[in-house]
């Protein structure tokens, strides 16, 4: 598609936007090609929650891949990033239930099979919510191959998982202590519970040893969980408590027998050294009810209310108004010591933050030990990287502690498990297919209430979205993938499980990198939060100030392994830079004729040489840059070039020569424009297939046009250091100007005292244009810097030079503007003096860097010296 018309005068990013969105999507631009010969590239994209909508993590987690994806696709690969929403059990329960709450109702009110017609519902009201917001922000995704994690295809691909798992003998049922959340009503696996400080009470508690008038104290922050305490423990080597070694105490309110332990795993520093054993509340006190044979008596419900076995006057409490009633009647008894303020971590539920319950229930776990052991090998031996690499410690710190994973939930909304029990018998029958009797006695089945966890399914993403347990073409095609992009807060519930389920079922690793991305904070570093008032929103910003300086804000924000500190103001900032992009493109299209001519080299002008130049390393340094995913050194290097040498040098040196009717001065700067809006094309897509499409010659769409390649025999040092010492000319100059507020009319001579032959040969070979950008009416060379003729002084690169003013300067003026000059050499020689005397920096950095670092420092100093002895002079004047 190519548009003719001209490019308006001001940019407006919202109808550049919806059209070229929905004309990528039309053209199926996005789509993966199984048969191919190009090399591949695929992705698979965080299933974002159906109930989600776009927030600026999104924003951030979606555009870093998103700018590789469209770098990948332009440099020739065949590129699939697959789509697709997560069921999102909990979250989708939290919302449809208190929607239930305002009608009066519950989930078990309406019952199962009306709540999974709501849920779905509402999954296909609002599931197009955060695609369409993906759209938006232009994520160059597969969407002819968008998936849900509880459609029929990807359903089959859990069932298949599970049921291969537990013939394996790697799924399992026990009756075990696990995290439940009172309010979400389900359990919740050890790393779904968020630990925080929390500062409570210590109470201690007089156990009266039975048959004497002896009594132990213990101490603990739950006082309510005594109603089901089924023994006292010490240490064997406490001699506190050897002489009650075999004995028992009474337990308070209840008044029942329990008997004193002994066991190693007493802490003799705790309270009073006696510990209170609850094995039905508690995962130590449950480990040691198994290891002693203690009753389990559970005196808390999965919903936080008291059961019938805390007694008569707690029953049906909820459990922190049972606390207050257990502490009211200890000190009614007389058996409540005393009370300490106590820190301690306790754990709360990641969804609605609720203090989760220990929980003893039947529930289903995966046996992880086997899946993690290769998962940890493939890490460790670089076929998985981490980038930053630092992650990957994080990753193995988990991975060499892991428990077994409960992966049953107590919701309606998700995967039923595949298991039935035999009313009769007891059997449990785990199928593809629901069985219609049971097998051992023919008795009538009924199957589990309960549903997988979320990232069960989840962890199948990279292989169940392209049509495993089927052989498919996408499958062969596209896996494995090579690219995970995320965030770190969830290397434990989704990456580190990938990598497992992908090794297991397929025999391969899910991808080959994992880029762990920040996390999105304000400008002081805050997290962003409602009761912060400090939220920035994506769609907002959108609006406000399009998509692509959004695009850009977080790109150049994005330091590998850091935290982003996100303004308003940067994006104004990236929004400027879009409308530069836009007033120079403007320029250049005005300027241009309708097929582009034909670059001679003979005719090239240094400016045109230069600029060829600058884009070859610029090219080449973008390219390493993505390769490391260092976006915002990405940014900086395009940002920098675009502004500060096409626009503000090449397109003023250009402007001369389409004056004097140079047509290969016309080619460059078309060509540079098509190179720069290529090269920017993956931050910024909808500004650059605007401007591009206008260019004479373009194609179908910028996003399939080829990406720039550094060009060899473009590269010029010697070009490059004679067009710094042009610029260096203008450049002081106008300041010069400036300083002594000399009118740009004022047509000047301009003084150069000559330096090396080669250095002012290059200049004097430049003289017209020097002219021409600093307004002179001449150019002289000298030896020296005649006196008396009430010069302006300056220094610029080797050169001194002397402007001649139109009339006699006014030297309390020109001594402050020397005195300024000063002033900012100084600064930056002291930031420079700083970096070089950082043993890091030069042991670290690049040899290169380091000796361009000095040289500017030695540059600077030569500087100084002139400058100041110009300001003598001006005194002595």
């Amino acid at each position: 598609m190519n548009t003719k018309d001209e490019l308006a005068k001001a940019y407006d990013p919202k109808p550049v936007e919806e059209k070229w969105g929905q004309f990528w999507l039309d053209e199926g631009l996005f789509v993966g090609d199984p048969k191919s010969s190009k090399p591949k590239f695929s992705m698979v994209l965080p299933p974002a929650n159906v109930t989600g909508i776009l927030h600026m993590g999104h924003a951030l987690c979606f555009t870093l891949p998103d700018i590789i994806t469209r770098w990948k696709r332009m440099q020739g690969y065949n590129c699939m990033w697959l789509p697709g929403t997560d069921h999102a059990s909990i979250a989708v329960h939290n919302v449809i239930e208190r929607r239930l709450a305002e009608k009066g109702l519950t989930r078990e009110k309406i019952g199962r099979e009306e709540f999974l017609r709501i849920a779905w519902d509402w999954k296909d009201k609002y599931a197009g919510v955060i695609t369409g917001q993906l759209k938006k922000l232009g994520a160059s995704l597969d969407w002819s191959r968008e998936r849900f994690t509880m459609d029929e295809g990807f359903s089959r691909a859990v069932i298949h998982v599970f049921v291969s798992l537990y013939n394996e003998g790697l799924i399992y049922r026990d009756y075990f202590l696990v995290n439940r959340c009172p309010h979400c009503r389900t359990v919740l696996s050890d790393i779904e519970i968020e630990h925080k400080d929390v500062r409570g009470k210590l109470w201690y508690v007089r156990y009266p040893v039975e048959g004497s008038d002896e009594s132990v104290t213990v101490a603990t922050t739950r006082p309510e969980t005594m109603l089901g305490d089924t023994a006292v423990a010490v240490h064997p080597d406490d001699e506190r408590y050897r002489h009650l070694h075999g004995k028992r105490v009474l337990l308070p309110i209840q008044n029942r027998a329990i008997p004193v332990i002994t066991d190693e795993r007493v802490e003799r520093d705790f309270g009073t050294g006696a510990v209170k054993v609850t094995p039905a509340h508690d995962p130590v006190d449950f480990e040691l009810g198994k290891k002693h044979g203690l009753a389990q008596i559970i005196v808390i419900d999965g919903s936080g209310k008291m059961t019938d076995e805390a007694g008569p006057e707690f029953a049906g409490l909820d459990r922190f108004a049972a606390r207050k009633k257990v502490i009211e009647k200890l000190q009614a008894l007389g058996v409540l010591v005393k009370v300490e303020d106590y820190e301690h971590a306790v754990g709360h539920c990641y969804r609605c933050q609720n203090i989760i319950e220990p929980h003893l229930s039947w529930q289903w776990f995966v046996r992880i030990k086997p899946l993690a052991d290769e998962a940890i090998r493939v890490v460790e031996n670089g076929s998985i990287e981490f980038v930053p690499g630092n992650w990957a410690k994080t990753y193995f710190e988990w991975m060499y502690n892991i428990h077994d994973w409960c992966i049953s939930r107590q919701l309606w909304w998700g995967h039923r498990i595949p298991a039935w029990y035999c009313r009769d018998c007891g059997r449990i029958q785990v199928a593809m297919e629901p069985p219609e009797k049971c097998d051992k006695c023919g008795g009538p089945v009924d199957q589990d209430e309960d549903v997988l966890d979320t990232w069960f399914s989840s962890a199948l993403w990279p292989f169940g979205t392209l049509g495993w347990p089927d052989e498919t073409e996408d499958l062969r095609a596209f896996y494995p993938t090579d690219l995970m992009s995320t965030g770190f807060d969830i290397i434990f519930f989704w990456v580190a499980r990938m990598i497992m389920m992908g090794l297991k079922f397929r025999g391969e690793i899910p991808f080959r990198q994992v880029f762990i991305n920040g996390l999105v904070r304000d400008l002081n570093r805050r997290k962003m939060s409602k009761s912060e008032g400090n939220i920035i929103d994506p769609l907002e910003m959108i609006d406000k100030y399009g998509t692509d300086a959004l695009r850009f804000t977080l790109a150049a924000l994005a330091v590998p392994g850091m935290d982003l500190a996100l303004s308003e103001e940067r994006m104004a900032g990236y929004q400027a830079f879009a409308n530069k992009i836009w007033n120079a493109s403007r320029f250049v299209l005005i300027n241009l004729k309708s097929e582009r001519p034909e670059v001679r080299e003979s005719e090239l002008t240094l400016a045109d040489r230069w600029i060829r130049s600058r884009l070859s390393a610029i090219t080449a340094a973008l390219d390493a840059s993505l390769r490391e995913y260092k976006f915002y050194e990405a940014a900086d290097l395009i940002y920098h070039f675009v502004w500060h040498e096409f626009c503000d040098w090449y397109i003023e040196f250009a402007k001369v020569g389409l004056r004097e009717g140079r047509a290969t001065t016309e080619a460059v700067l078309a060509d540079a424009l098509d190179r720069i809006l290529k090269l920017l094309h993956p931050f910024m897509p909808f500004i650059t297939e605007e401007i591009w499409q206008h260019l004479p010659g373009a194609g179908k769409s910028i996003a399939v046009a080829p990406f720039p390649v550094p060009e060899q025999g473009w590269k010029d040092e010697a070009v490059e250091k004679a067009m710094a010492l042009v610029q260096a000319v203008i450049v002081e100059t106008r300041t010069i100007r400036a300083g002594n507020k000399i009118a740009p009319k004022d047509k000047l001579r301009l003084i150069v005292k000559s330096a090396a032959p080669e250095e002012t040969a290059a200049l004097e070979a430049q003289s017209a244009s020097v002219s021409t950008l600093a307004g002179l009416a001449s150019l002289e060379f000298a030896a020296g810097l005649p006196d008396g003729e009430g010069l302006l002084k300056g220094v610029a690169g080797p050169f001194e030079i002397g402007l001649v003013p139109g009339k006699p300067a006014d030297i309390g003026q020109e001594r402050d503007r020397l005195q300024r000059e000063l002033a900012k050499i100084a600064a930056e020689a002291e930031k420079i003096e700083r970096k070089l005397g950082n043993a890091d920096f030069v042991a670290k950095a690049p040899a290169a860097v380091v000796t361009e670092t000095r040289a500017r420092l030695e540059e600077l100093q030569a500087r100084r010296e002139k400058l100041g002895q110009n300001l003598a002079a001006l005194a002595g004047a």
